[in-house]
């Protein structure tokens, strides 16, 4: 169904990895800070990175009894496939000899930083996978400057869409209208990422971990929480009339962010999706891979809680562009509920092609018809 690039044979043992990230000045040092002075957080091993010569303000990140490792100059996601690994992989090692205790790994990205990359560096790296896991995206946002910096800059946007939890900064210092101009600003970004509030940089205690669904123990209310799909009214169909397929009514409910009033927000869209029963497995599984083939560059994410016919339990799912992490089965879910929720956040992909995608997860098979496979040319993905 889902295209692994690594089986993990061993969830429950991975070290989490939260990647905390932010536009240049969003408060992250201040926060990480903080974060190190909670006796709740556990042990926390850090890893930060210098960006030429701006830096990291490394000087402020204050002495502790974790260990915080400095990585060799550099933009992150530049030397992420060499630094990054070696650097975890020393981590782990010293942990194995018993050298260095920690719960939990958080690394600090340059205000520049895509958090694509380091998402799909623990899941294919071979050594990483086994034994680190994305455990969610936490992006600082500046209270006062937020709105003009995601005006200008693409590089925080892709950090508001692809965030788990969004930490709203220096929002003693901003005045009401700020405010109000940032919320309708993330509102549109990403209206599905819990926002929580820094009071000069102090968060609750453990709001920025156990953020992922992707592992065993997942329960349902975590990972609808983490799913956050809302539903609104469902559009026309797009692919109504296709030969060989039924589509039921009305069993999608389509949400597409609201188009904005600035050029660079028109860029992202979320969407969600709503399907009351069962979908064939043949079917989310040619729209998975059509999606990926043609449009999977475009895909800051996407991730859902998907029931499949003649599948017993449903499972969660969570990918970026087109590397996916291991399904994990929900098997605490209540008889009877049979309903599929998917989301999908895109940069550049057109709001009417998004809809046609997503319609494909309503084909049904009509009655009597033996066709087993589903063409591209049938199902115009061409549009895609």
């Amino acid at each position: 169904m889902l295209r692994n690039p690594k089986e993990r044979q061993d969830m429950q043992n991975q070290i989490p990895v939260t990647l905390l990230t932010g536009f240049l000045g969003a408060g992250k040092t201040t926060l990480l800070n903080r974060l190190l002075h909670d006796p709740a957080a556990g042990r926390i091993a850090v890893v930060v990175n210098e960006f030429g010569d701006a830096g990291l303000d490394h000087d402020l990140i204050e002495e502790t009894a974790e260990d915080v490792v400095l990585m060799a100059a550099g933009c992150i996601c530049c030397s992420i496939r060499g630094d990054l690994s070696r650097t975890l992989m020393s981590l782990l090692d010293r942990r194995t000899n018993g050298e260095l205790a920690f719960d939990r790994v958080v690394i600090e990205t340059t205000g520049l930083a895509d958090p694509g990359p380091v998402h799909h560096t623990l899941l294919i790296d071979k050594d990483l996978a086994p034994n680190f896991t994305l455990d969610g995206i936490v992006t600082a946002v500046d209270s006062v400057l937020g709105d003009d910096t995601l005006n200008q800059h693409a590089e925080a946007q892709a950090q508001v869409a692809m965030a788990d939890r969004i930490v709203l900064t220096k929002r003693d210092l901003a005045n009401r209208a700020a405010k109000r101009a940032l919320a309708r600003r993330l509102d549109r970004l990403n209206p599905g990422a819990q926002r929580i509030e820094a009071e000069h940089g102090a968060v609750p205690s453990g709001s920025l971990f156990g953020l992922s669904a992707m592992r065993q123990e997942t329960s349902r209310s975590h990972a609808l929480d983490w799913l956050a799909a809302s539903a609104a009214t469902a559009p026309v169909d797009p692919l109504a009339g296709l030969s060989g397929f039924a589509l039921p009514q009305p069993d999608l409910v389509l949400e597409i962010g609201a188009p904005s009033h600035h050029a660079t927000d028109s860029r992202i869209v979320t969407a969600s999706v709503t399907i009351d029963t069962p979908i064939p497995a043949r079917v989310f599984d040619f729209w998975l891979d059509t999606l990926i083939a043609l449009r999977g560059s475009d895909i800051l994410r996407l991730k859902g809680i998907v029931h499949i016919e003649d599948v017993p339990t449903p499972f969660v799912f969570h990918g970026v562009q087109h590397i996916f992490e291991p399904p994990v089965p929900l098997k605490d879910w209540p008889e009877g509920d049979h309903t599929s929720r998917v989301v999908v956040i895109a940069r550049d992909f057109p709001l009417e092609d998004l809809e046609q995608s997503l319609a494909m997860l309503r084909m049904r098979p009509k009655e009597g018809n033996e066709t087993q496979g589903i063409t591209v040319h049938t199902l115009s993905a061409e549009a895609l």
